[in-house]
């Protein structure tokens, strides 16, 4: 009798880049849950297949971020839709935002979007975040806002959302969450580590009641302009390893 084949695993279907990339994507999502920013089954992190231009990997729909594996991840098309085998789905709607931000944005190769605590309370503040911390100058060099519309489900709001986003790296939806892209997904996860952590610190510091001292507009300038000798980019290569080790060390399993 003829031995039946074994099926092959999604890495022996998979080139080595895209591999590397969806172990780097659940490697994402675990950090989130590490860090307490995950809205149990909710939000998304995505990142676009290498070389395709318009496949995606996301996160199966009703898997926790701390279950996501590399070879869970889904491969979609701009519209949501599966374009490889997967016994997973996706919830569609749940990637408008990240879908008109991969189509607009070329340097967007991962995305990011959040419901943190503290970023959620900043979004809800008039003049939202404030020159108060040396992490929020990180944000404030490319920062964008865009004001709420609801459940972000409509395609008529893909446009503004994109206008809104311009050429910028970090993002607060008002009323929502926060957002950052990156060429890597270690170059969003470090936005948005920078980005949360200058909210909290907000937060924080109001906490006091006492008067906030702001960073002057011209020093703001100055550090903007330095930001090129200490990138997002930079840091994350340079912090990368060390987050996977640290997930190594507590459970590797991301990377099945």
């Amino acid at each position: 009798m003829a031995a039946v084949p074994k099926p092959s695993s999604v890495r022996e279907q998979v080139s080595q880049e895209e591999w590397q990339a969806r172990v780097d994507l659940a490697a994402a999502y675990r950090l989130v849950a590490l860090y307490g920013w995950d809205d149990l089954i909710f939000t998304h992190i995505s990142t676009r297949v290498p070389d395709a231009e318009h496949h995606f990997l996301l996160n199966p729909y009703g898997m926790m971020f701390a279950e996501v594996t590399a070879s869970s991840l889904v491969k979609v098309d701009l519209d949501g839709k599966k374009v490889s085998d997967s016994p997973y789905f996706i919830n569609p709607a749940g990637f408008t935002i990240h879908s008109a931000v991969h189509a607009a944005r070329e340097d967007a190769l991962c995305v990011m979007h959040l419901h943190t605590d503290y970023g959620i309370a900043v979004s809800a503040q008039k003049h939202g975040l404030l020159p108060i911390s040396q992490q929020a100058m990180f944000a404030l060099s490319s920062l964008a806002y865009h004001e709420y519309e609801g459940l972000a489900l409509d395609e008529e709001e893909k446009p503004r959302l994109v206008a809104d986003l311009g050429d910028k790296k970090f993002m607060i939806l008002r009323n929502h969450g926060l957002l950052t892209l990156g060429r890597t997904a270690s170059e969003a996860f470090l936005g948005m580590f920078l980005l949360e952590r200058a909210c909290k610190i907000q937060i924080l510091a109001q906490s006091g009641g006492g008067e906030l001292v702001k960073i002057p507009n011209d020093i703001i300038d100055r550090v903007a302009s330095q930001m090129s000798a200490v990138t997002v980019g930079q840091g994350a290569s340079l912090t990368w390893p060390g987050l996977l080790r640290k997930l190594d060390r507590i459970d590797p399993s991301y990377r099945e």
